[in-house]
């Protein structure tokens, strides 16, 4: 179990270390800010990766040297166990997702998503389902809304949650599905319009962690597995509107 391989590094601050972190691109924001707390109570450093988490998958497999996973998803870091690539027994969920259908224009999305069958645009940015979690949860939603055939000839598709966060915040689409966490801050939607979509309407997205295999015997991932479990972390996490 997870609790078993981090006995002993409550007193990690005495010997400084650095890990490589390959972290889900809606996780940015809140991750950011994690790094620099851990690093302040601990001594240890946060070196992070930001990007999809089927691609951060890909790399691990090819022999990237991250030391831990924060995915998107909860398959993905199961499959990497499984498969000999991560650590059994240290796996578990730091966050849970929420999707939000949001736009930047005040007004333009109304709080029960029905701007989807009513209003005229000619773009929808979402996340490649193949490849980011939020994207599959997208296309969850408009199948469960009998919009997906309608909606799908307007899909500008960003390679993750960050590249379609980019597309509907500079406008290039009118709206998009992207990361609650993206456009949260202080209970509320900072900027724009958006619809919060019910967690009903897709599967729920829990965003788990995992030890990899050049981080077994780093002090510093090992910390930092532990960190995202206090407290401090989880309070920062929800600010951010995921679900404990």
């Amino acid at each position: 179990m997870l609790c078993a391989i981090l006995v002993g590094t409550a007193g990690f601050k005495a010997h400084a270390a650095e890990v490589q972190v390959a972290v889900a691109a809606n996780f940015t924001a809140p991750m950011k800010l994690i790094a620099q707390d851990f690093e302040r109570d601990s001594g240890h450093k946060a070196t992070l990766a930001f990007g999809a988490t089927g691609q951060f998958y890909a790399q691990i497999r090819n022999g990237a040297p991250f030391a831990v996973l924060l995915a998107a998803d909860d398959e993905t870091p199961h499959r990497l166990e499984k498969e000999g690539f991560g650590i059994a027994g240290t796996r578990f969920t730091y966050a849970t997702g929420r999707l939000v259908l949001w736009s930047r224009r005040p007004s333009f999305v109304d709080a029960q998503g029905e701007v989807l069958r009513n209003a005229p645009f000619n773009r929808i940015a979402i996340a490649n389902p193949k490849l980011a979690p939020y994207g599959a949860a997208a296309m969850e939603t408009l199948e469960k809304l009998g919009l997906r055939e309608r909606i799908l000839p307007k899909v500008v598709e960003g390679s993750n949650i960050t590249q379609t966060f980019q597309f509907v915040a500079s406008e290039n689409a009118p709206l998009g599905f992207v990361a609650l966490s993206q456009v949260f801050e202080n209970g509320r939607i900072k900027e724009g319009s958006g619809w919060v979509v019910p967690t009903g309407m897709h599967a729920p997205i829990r965003q788990d962690a995992v030890l990899l295999n050049p981080g077994k015997d780093n002090p510093a991932a090992l910390a930092l597995l532990k960190y995202l479990q206090t407290e401090k972390a989880r309070a920062l996490i929800r600010s951010f509107g995921y679900e404990p």
